[in-house]
């Protein structure tokens, strides 16, 4: 289980370009603010990359991913239509939604589904997780987020 203090589980997936992107890579250079989040061009998820988005030029040293299930050419299009300034990770395989513990039974209308339970990790430069959000509600998340960067 992925726990606060721990070290961050390192990762490799496609991004939207289908260029393979590896978490330690990033690892000393920068904070991390690595998002899991159920479907692109869905409401929920288009609000949390869009303020991301909105609020982009604040995440001063820091680097954002966000991770879905979805290809590498569904993260073009999603980019491309709310002109996202950074960059997806595509998780096919499900191994990165499984290393950080984020890929749950959900329940929607009476129905049992497996699927990505939106959370968020800030990952510090040493690669220790300093801060989960789990089970986030997207109103007023990346404030929340920003404001536990302060104090890093």
């Amino acid at each position: 289980m992925v726990k606060e203090g721990n070290k961050a589980p390192d990762f490799s997936g496609k991004n939207q370009d289908g260029k393979s992107i590896k978490l330690s890579s990033f690892k000393s250079k920068k904070i991390i603010v690595l998002y899991f989040y159920p479907k692109d061009m869905t409401p929920g998820c288009t609000t949390e990359a869009c303020d991301f988005r909105d609020q982009f030029k604040k995440f001063k040293n820091t680097m954002i991913l966000g991770v879905s299930i979805d290809p590498p050419e569904r993260h073009q299009r999603f980019i491309d239509k709310y002109d996202l300034p950074f960059e997806l990770i595509s998780d096919e395989n499900k191994k990165i939604v499984n290393k950080y513990g984020v890929w749950q039974e959900k329940k929607l209308y009476g129905k049992t589904f497996m699927g990505i339970v939106r959370s968020t990790f800030i990952i510090d430069k040493n690669g220790v997780i300093r801060k989960i959000f789990p089970k986030v509600k997207v109103k007023g998340h990346v404030d929340e987020v920003l404001q536990i960067l302060k104090e890093i």
